[in-house]
């Protein structure tokens, strides 16, 4: 069984959420509830792009500047980036200043831009890869599944990358398309009634 903590209201949560500070509205108000928006999609692939190697509470301090230094993850904005957006990006403290990964994301706008042409939108796309619930391990027990590892490695084959099947695997469950809130989490209910009534894009 999945640890769980006692939340500022007295209800359990993921023991996660307990990590720091910021978490807790993060987990309550975003992680793990399905989204079909194709900026968010490409948001949220991007800063797990950016977190390989490094914290989550690293990221989310700097979500901010990143959504200003990235055109608020506008993918038809990035994907025309050239070699002077890179280095401005470089010289931006309030991000993290990794070429690679500056560069790796604006490659993905690109090849945003060719999925959308494809299947219609970015979350047609990524809902496809959507695992059946009755075949995912207990809740908070893993860090990559087969749908994960699928999905990573078509995205690679499409030319994306950083998109590794655990940076996938967490995409998935920060975006709904897994319930990963621990059993007895006061919101795993909660996202379990979203996802019920969410119109999985086609």
């Amino acid at each position: 069984m999945t640890k769980l903590i006692t939340g500022p209201d007295g209800q359990p949560r993921c023991a996660w959420s307990a990590s720091a500070p910021e978490f807790v509205e993060y987990h309550d108000t975003e992680w793990g509830y399905p989204v079909g928006d194709d900026q968010r999609l490409f948001e949220k692939l991007c800063l797990e792009s950016f977190q390989s190697g490094l914290s989550w509470r690293t990221i989310l301090a700097k979500r901010e500047n990143f959504r200003a230094a990235f055109a608020q993850f506008d993918f038809n904005k990035m994907a025309k980036f050239d070699d002077s957006d890179v280095q401005r990006l470089l010289q931006d403290a309030g991000i993290i200043r990794h070429r690679g990964k500056i560069e790796a994301v604006i490659n993905n706008a690109k090849r945003a831009q060719e999925l959308v042409a494809e299947r219609g939108s970015l979350a047609a796309y990524v809902w496809s890869y959507e695992p059946d619930p009755a075949d995912l391990p207990e809740p908070q027990t893993a860090s990559i599944i087969p749908a994960s590892t699928a999905m990573s490695k078509d995205l690679k084959k499409r030319g994306w990358k950083f998109v590794g099947p655990t940076t996938v695997f967490a995409f998935m469950q920060a975006m709904g398309l897994v319930n990963d809130h621990a059993v007895g989490c006061v919101m795993r209910d909660k996202a379990t009634e979203l996802r019920k009534n969410f119109v999985k894009p086609v």
